[in-house]
This record gives structure tokens, sequence and C-alpha cells, in this order.
């Protein structure tokens, strides 16, 4: 088990989803989803090689994901909740669930 890599990836979260929105860098549109994607996905591979059972993170992440768009919409950031955040985050943790379960797969084969 590695936990640390998972909480860098926490504390990264917590700087990516909770930046006031006048630092937060201008992009194209759309970049803002792909950074949740990778960010949650991020979480959920970190989270599983840190010894995390994938139901329990998931449902961990989907809390968070939620938690972090009303956060958003309530503080004083510049920023707003946006439902399809959320919905992103939640896609990105199944995809670094199942990036994690390929891999583990893979090295298993690999014996």
């Amino acid at each position: 088990m590695r936990v640390q890599p998972f909480v860098l990836a926490l504390l990264l979260s917590l700087v990516v989803l909770f930046t006031p929105a006048a630092g937060v860098p201008t992009a194209p549109p759309g970049t803002d989803k792909v950074v949740h994607l990778a960010l949650f996905a991020l979480l959920a591979f970190t989270g599983r090689t840190a010894g995390i059972r994938p139901w329990p993170l998931l449902a961990g992440l989907t809390v968070y994901a939620a938690a972090s768009e009303v956060l958003q919409a309530l503080l004083p950031l510049g920023r707003s909740g946006d439902l399809l955040d959320g919905l992103t985050d939640v896609a990105g943790a199944v995809l670094g669930l199942g990036l994690y379960a390929a891999l583990d797969r893979f090295r298993a084969r690999a014996v």
C-alpha cells in the first residue's frame, strides 16, 4: 500500500477545486472538464494503490465530487457549482478504477 501518492492527489485536488476564480488561468472551452476527469481518475487510481477497495473509494469520490460543487457555489471563491463537473468527476473516478483494474490484470498475467 502506498498512501503518499493518494494524499498528494487529494492535496492537489483541494488546490485545483478551491482556488479562487481570479487565480484560475483562462483556457479554451471544455478544458475544465478534462481537468475534472483527469483529477478524479488520478484520485481513484492512487486511492486503489493506497489499498482502498473500489466501491468505498467510488462512493467517497462521488460524495467528494458533489460536496466540492456545492462548496464552490457557496464559498466566496468567485466560482460556481456545476452538475456537469460533478458528473465528469464521477466519470473520471470510474476511469481511474478501470485503469487500475486493467493494470492489475496485466501485472497478474506477467507473473
